[in-house]
């Protein structure tokens, strides 16, 4: 029984330490770019995007196409990044001990 103790001890110390990392992640803020940084992406940590930010001198009415494609590329390199922090964070939580491919804990 003193082991089955330990475990949901350390199962409630887990929980506290996901749930603290939770919050670390929406309070984090990462950014991509492209375009040499004419184009900026803003994500949460979670992945959310909370801001683009575009250089006017790439307004142009018959390039809309293009800055698409460069909204697309930095909003994809702020979520590389978010995923790093996630994956950092994460680490931090379960020691290093890492969790088999494609299994996802709640919230992420």
């Amino acid at each position: 029984m003193k082991n089955l103790g330990n475990m949901l001890k350390q199962a409630q110390e887990v929980q506290t330490r996901m749930a603290e990392m939770q919050a670390r992640l929406s309070a984090m803020e990462v950014s991509g770019q492209s375009a040499a940084g004419m184009v900026s992406a803003t994500l949460s940590g979670k992945g959310e995007v909370r801001k683009v930010k575009i250089d006017a001198s790439l307004v142009d009415p018959a390039e809309v196409e293009v800055l698409e494609d460069l909204i697309v590329a930095a909003i994809n390199d702020a979520r590389a990044r978010a995923e790093a922090a996630m994956a950092e964070e994460m680490a931090k939580v379960t020691g290093g001990l890492s969790l088999p491919p494609g299994l996802k804990l709640p919230g992420m």
